[in-house]
């Protein structure tokens, strides 16, 4: 628990106590700051419209984790793993011998992530707690097999498009995935540990050519996620790598922390994480550090923050519903090269308004006040019935249901919650440790409710950050996250919620 004091500097031996008001702070994750020894990490892969589709071949179901308790003699440090290979290489297969019953391959990607949470579960309060979520996805989209609903309905096929890459049959697959267990090796006195997950999305590449060496110099994709950290001291650190091709020239990698039940951002299946809290708007701040190595090029949508959610146009809490339920998601994107789409002559990219800290909004036909700049662009969702004009639809195709999507860019009106004011700021160079008030910012944000519906309370069931490299054949990202928290008022945990359904 931490104490936050809401006064001055206070001499403790002259006033009295109660003229300082302390409030009580919490975590919201199982894993505070990420100093756990005994890790609790998966990973999870989708499509374009988060479905697994079909499992790529001998891969299992493309679901896996690294959970372990460590157990620390006067002799030895014993890693004591809670999920081994047999777990992890659990597939549609051999669903049978596992005692399911008639599920499709993306029934049972579901159900394999319950089974892992299972597995790797802590008790704790006011929740038990699961892991830390890895989260790959291809924008890769075939559409003539027409696999991915329209806005939650079934689809029809319809002619290739240059906004959905696909090099044909099969472009929809699920990558390899490749798995070294977390180890405790001794360097120079210090005990540390050390795991990864790693593979790529071409599925003709042989075990031993997936390495970073060899991939990185040829037109192939790649994914790496290494977890380091000495044992009894500091945080674990993620390094991650993701790198395009020709054939995949649409990745995501992400590192998220989701709800512990439920829903979480962009899916229609119970699924397990690392928050044992909801944070709620506008009361959490979001701490982490981020180190950027590479950035993906031009159009890597890098997100210092992501976070999604769920609720219905009429602003209550989504139901499983993929016709009526919409996902709403907010990312600041801090690569530089990235503009803005935003602007007086494309009022159709702006929500309709922003508003102040203060509660003041301001109107996108506001040309004198309106911070055109600070959004890269907006989109509505797929079923708004009644959307202010001008209007662009959101992707109909990228999520189970619904979606929309406001995304912001450094700028001076975010400075107020903790978000880097200018570009560059917080990219290659420059790392730093953020504590960003996500609460404050996500409750000023504009999201779309049907006129004269009570305003939906903004529950997050996914907080992360990564990349989206859009788009562009053969670019490499890479990036250190540590210390990742989300800290919440302490009455949270009197009130646990399961809202939302990337």
């Amino acid at each position: 628990m931490l104490l936050q004091k809401l006064c001055g500097l206070v001499l403790v031996s002259i006033f009295p106590l109660h003229e300082c008001f302390v409030s009580a702070q919490t975590s919201a994750v199982g894993d505070p700051g990420m100093r756990r020894d005994g890790l609790r990490v998966a990973i999870e892969a989708w499509n374009q419209c988060n479905e697994v589709g079909e499992e790529a071949p001998n891969m299992a179901s493309p679901r896996y984790a690294d959970c372990f308790d460590l157990y620390n003699s006067t002799s030895t440090i014993r890693v004591v793993h809670r999920v081994n290979e047999r777990d992890n290489k659990l597939g549609i297969l051999n669903a049978t011998s596992r005692g399911r019953g008639p599920l499709d391959v993306n029934q049972y990607a579901a159900w394999k992530e319950i089974y892992l949470g299972g597995k790797c579960q802590v008790q704790d309060k006011p929740k038990p707690w699961q892991f830390w979520m890895i989260m790959l996805k291809s924008g890769n989209m075939d559409t003539l097999a027409a696999v991915c609903p329209n806005n939650g309905r079934k689809a029809s096929p319809f002619p290739p498009e240059s906004r959905f890459p696909c090099f044909g049959k099969g472009c929809m697959n699920m990558p390899l995935i490749y798995h070294n267990y977390t180890t405790v090796r001794e360097d120079l006195g210090r005990n540390k540990l050390k795991g990864s997950f790693y593979g790529t999305w071409d599925l003709d590449a042989a075990a031993a050519s997936v390495t970073k060496e060899l991939i990185t110099q040829n037109d192939s994709s790649y994914y790496e996620v290494i977890w380091e950290k000495e044992v009894g001291k500091g945080s674990w650190n993620f390094h991650h790598i993701l790198k395009t091709s020709s054939k995949y020239p649409w990745l995501m990698l992400y590192l998220r922390a989701d709800a512990t039940t439920g829903f979480s951002g962009g899916y229609h299946y119970q699924t397990r994480g690392m928050m044992k809290m909801i944070p709620k708007s506008p009361n959490f701040t979001v701490k982490f550090t981020l180190d950027i190595k590479q950035g993906g090029g031009p159009r890597s949508q890098f997100y210092l923050m992501d976070i999604g959610s769920c609720w219905k146009n009429n602003g209550q809490p989504c139901s499983g519903d993929v016709t009526t339920d919409v996902t709403r998601y907010s990312e600041m994107i801090i690569n530089p090269s990235v503009d803005s789409w935003c602007n007086p002559t494309s009022l159709q990219s702006c929500p309709p308004y922003h508003t102040l800290l203060n509660g003041t909004r301001i109107h996108r036909s506001d040309k004198e006040n309106f911070p055109y700049e600070a959004y890269h662009i907006y989109c509505t969702p797929g079923n708004a019935q009644h959307p202010e004009e001008p209007y662009n639809f959101c992707d109909p195709y990228s999520n189970p249901q619904p979606q929309e999507i406001l995304q912001i860019l450094p700028h001076p009106v975010w400075g107020e919650y903790g978000y880097p004011t200018k570009k560059g700021e917080g990219w290659i160079g420059d790392p730093k440790t953020w504590e960003l008030d996500v609460g404050k910012l996500s409750q000023a944000l504009y999201f779309y409710q049907d006129p004269g519906t009570a305003p939906a309370d903004r529950y997050w069931s996914s907080i992360d950050l990564g990349t989206e490299i859009f788009m562009s054949d053969n670019r490499v990202a890479e990036w250190t996250v540590s210390d990742f928290d989300i800290i919440v008022p302490n009455e949270a945990a009197g009130a646990i919620t399961n809202i939302g359904t990337k």
